[in-house]
């Protein structure tokens, strides 16, 4: 994807100060022409990431440089200082993501901030469930254009099955009348498995019934638009809809991670075991636990500064994470402990895994100055959970090895005979 952006903008002032604050808030590229032959030179040679595109230049005066840039299949933004309803709306029927009005700040911190959202459409995956192809068309051409990853489906089983095969997505637009599964059924049905945390959804209905809008919010929708629709309208409610769960994702991610490393915090620990002993209890499926801290870490901290400790838990955080499986479960308790849970182990295999972190932690070395470079080593508790014990009693029984570790010269694992 282009990290460039072209400005066509004849009023140099304005085009100048546009591109300044793209480049400071977004680091990008810009490329600046004052006309439309100017601009071809540009497309010529590059491919953009988005163009801001003035309707009214010397050699254009009627909006031609639209229609060029969107045949060289570039995307386009039209700014505009003509506020006339209708030439708006003629505008809006053209392939463009946007029309905006263009003057004070608030305008171009709005472009700013559009550009963002754009950016971080490109990583989400929208699926377009609607009997009608035309309507899947319509929707998907939106979307794509929008930078969304976009999958289209006839009704809800097949959207079922794509949910199963891509668990990624992240949005659900969903049409009400349907055969084989209606939107409603759908709806229903995706909650059982995906939160609003999750996943969104979107419905979409002709149905003037204000009763199929309440029952759509009710089972699990974020939102609802009402069919036909403005293109203006469907983007900015695609956009605020995948920007709340964003937001909701973020919030969720602080409230569980640890926010020197990254790994989750012990709160989350012990919430994401509490479901996961159910799971493996029935299963049968066993897992070790390992209590883990670094060496002499107050040392550390009193010679080089917490700075550098800092770096050191970081450099152990990105160890653990790496020498483990997504599956896994790693969190750091506080300080300089951590604890890492690996899932459906056996002793053997847990005790290899363990000691080939010790081994690695203890090679590894960074550099504070030219002159300085610190190893650090780490002790290891660990044992295999068994079932007539409770997960406090293995972290507790994990941490008496760590204990017999310190106590036995540290830098060594002790698992539990």
């Amino acid at each position: 994807m282009s990290d460039k952006i072209l400005i066509v903008e004849d009023n140099k002032t304005l085009a100048k100060l546009i591109a300044k604050k793209i480049q400071s808030a977004l680091e990008m590229e810009v490329d600046v022409a004052y006309s439309l032959n100017e601009a071809k030179l540009f497309l010529r040679r590059y491919k953009y990431f988005i163009t801001l595109l003035d309707i009214n230049l010397p050699d254009a005066p009627d909006g031609e440089i639209v229609d060029y840039v969107l045949a060289k299949k570039q995307r386009v933004i039209v700014l505009s200082a003509n506020i006339d309803k209708k030439f708006r709306a003629q505008m809006l029927k053209k392939n463009i993501i946007d029309y905006v009005n263009k003057g004070g700040n608030g305008d171009i911190d709005y472009i700013i901030h559009t550009i963002q959202r754009l950016q971080k459409n490109a990583n989400h995956k929208v699926l377009v469930v609607d009997d009608a192809m035309i309507f899947r068309k319509q929707m998907q051409n939106i979307l794509e254009n929008l930078f969304f990853n976009v999958i289209t489906v006839a009704h809800g089983e097949e959207a079922l099955g794509m949910l199963q095969a891509k668990p990624d997505i992240s949005l659900v637009i969903t049409d009400y009348n349907m055969p084989v599964m209606d939107g409603l059924e759908l709806t229903y049905e995706i909650r059982k498995t995906y939160s609003k945390d999750e996943l969104s959804i979107l419905a979409l209905s002709g149905n003037d019934d204000d009763e199929v809008t309440a029952l759509f919010l009710k089972h699990g929708a974020n939102d609802y638009i009402k069919k036909p629709f403005s293109k203006e309208e469907f983007s900015v409610r695609v956009n605020n809809t995948i920007e709340a769960l964003e937001n909701i994702q973020m919030i969720m991610n602080y409230a569980n991670r640890d926010y020197l490393t990254g790994l989750y915090n012990r709160r989350y620990f012990f919430q994401a075991m509490s479901e996961y002993l159910e799971d493996a209890k029935e299963s049968g499926e066993k897992f070790a636990v390992a209590m883990i801290d670094i060496d002499h870490f107050k040392k550390i901290n009193d010679t080089y500064g917490h700075d550098v400790g800092d770096q050191v838990i970081v450099t152990l955080a990105d160890i653990l994470r790496s020498s483990t499986s997504p599956r896994d479960i790693v969190a750091r308790f506080g300080g300089e402990e951590f604890c890492i849970v690996l899932k459906n182990i056996n002793r053997y295999s847990a005790q290899d895994i363990i000691e080939r972190i010790r081994s690695e932690v203890e090679s590894y070395s960074f550099c504070v100055d030219k002159d300085n470079y610190i190893k650090f080593t780490i002790s290891i508790g660990a044992v295999v959970h068994n079932d007539e014990d409770t997960l406090e009693e293995s972290i507790s029984e994990a941490d008496m090895m760590l204990y017999k570790a310190k106590n036995g010269g540290r830098n060594q694992v002790v698992f539990e005979a």
